[in-house]
């Protein structure tokens, strides 16, 4: 079901969710997400997500062969926060799935 096809109340319930999984600053960066399309949305936060862990297995990878431009203050906040981003992904996952059942468990 799209946004635009859910009512007022769930929209609000949904923007909630969202704002407290992502913060509200998130859909203001991106013009395609702030009109509504909550698929690119989570495909972009991905996208970040998947990013960060490329960049710190890049960096612990730079970092055991030695080079010199890489300290191991740089590779452990890199895995830091690719761990981070990681756990928050999980969270809002979850987040996500307990609104879901929410929505769905309501009478009609």
């Amino acid at each position: 079901m799209e946004i635009s096809k859910v009512g007022m109340p769930a929209a609000n319930a949904l923007d909630k969710v969202v704002d407290a999984a992502f913060g509200s600053s998130v859909r203001k960066t991106d013009g395609a997400a702030s009109g509504g399309d909550f698929a690119s949305l989570i495909q972009q936060s991905l996208a970040q997500v998947n990013g960060a862990q490329a960049k710190a297995e890049s960096t612990t990878h730079q970092f055991q062969l030695g080079q010199t431009d890489v300290s191991l203050e740089d590779a452990m906040i890199s895995m830091q926060k690719a761990n981070i981003s990681f756990q928050t992904t999980i969270q809002v996952r979850n987040k996500l799935v307990s609104a879901y059942n929410d929505v769905m468990n309501m009478q009609l």
